[in-house]
């Protein structure tokens, strides 16, 4: 990989044993390629803390004194990766969904489509989605709103709902972080921001696994979206 200043990012709330999964992949990621890792807890209220990395040596480790949400968590990430001078930074759910392995996949993507940014698909190859248990409702759901994100903005993509990102910082810094929404639909309205500044998005497949999860919430964040597109059009 050509010399750059990579900051892996790990948003967590709740996010219990999964964590230490998180870090053990990481662990052994490090040995092909050189990355700092950040964690930023969220104001946990279960038992996330014991799974803190008990060295912080090779680790940044810091806990928010009040609940951001989701967005303000991820806000206040890119904000110290931009500050602290690194190039690119990746995101990576405390839930474990999103395999953080594929950051050296993603960063050679970048680099062969000179993009400003790459985010995860899974809807590229249906049979992934299925096999990882992504629900029905929500498969169909994303086809249809990524479908009405794409004729809102005039793009292709496959999957508009996805929160796995690696990101060019250089990118961002003329994007003010602070107009974006604190919670979940932060990934959305920041797709908008970066297609807006003529900023290159490119997708790349990946695999997920889901538990179960409340489709009332899911619910919301559609209309949130739809909001959204009528918004920042």
């Amino acid at each position: 990989m050509p010399k750059s200043k990579i900051l892996v990012f790990v948003v967590t709330y709740n996010s219990s044993f999964r964590l230490g999964l998180i870090l053990k992949k990481l662990k052994t990621l490090r040995r092909k390629i050189k990355f700092d890792i950040l964690i930023s807890d969220d104001c946990s209220t279960d038992n996330t803390k014991y799974y803190f990395p008990k060295n912080n040596s090779g680790y940044i480790l810091k806990i928010n004194k009040r609940n951001l949400g989701y967005g303000g968590n991820v806000k206040k990430c890119l904000n110290f990766a931009i500050k602290k001078g690194y190039s690119h930074s990746l995101m990576v759910h405390g839930d474990n969904q999103y395999d953080c392995r594929y950051l050296e996949k993603f960063y050679k993507h970048m680099l062969l489509n000179n993009a400003d940014a790459v985010t995860g698909t899974r809807m590229k190859n249906l049979n992934n989605a299925l096999i990882g248990k992504m629900p029905i409702y929500k498969i169909l759901g994303n086809l249809i709103l990524t479908r009405v994100f794409n004729l809102a903005f005039k793009t292709n993509f496959t999957d508009a709902h996805n929160g796995f990102w690696l990101y060019n910082l250089s990118a961002l810094k003329k994007i003010n972080l602070k107009k974006i929404d604190n919670n979940f639909n932060f990934d959305n309205q920041l797709r908008i921001k970066l297609i807006k500044a003529k900023k290159k998005i490119v997708e790349f497949p990946i695999k997920t696994y889901y538990r179960n999860e409340k489709s009332s919430f899911h619910l919301i964040y559609a209309i949130k979206f739809i909001i959204d597109i009528l918004k920042f059009k």
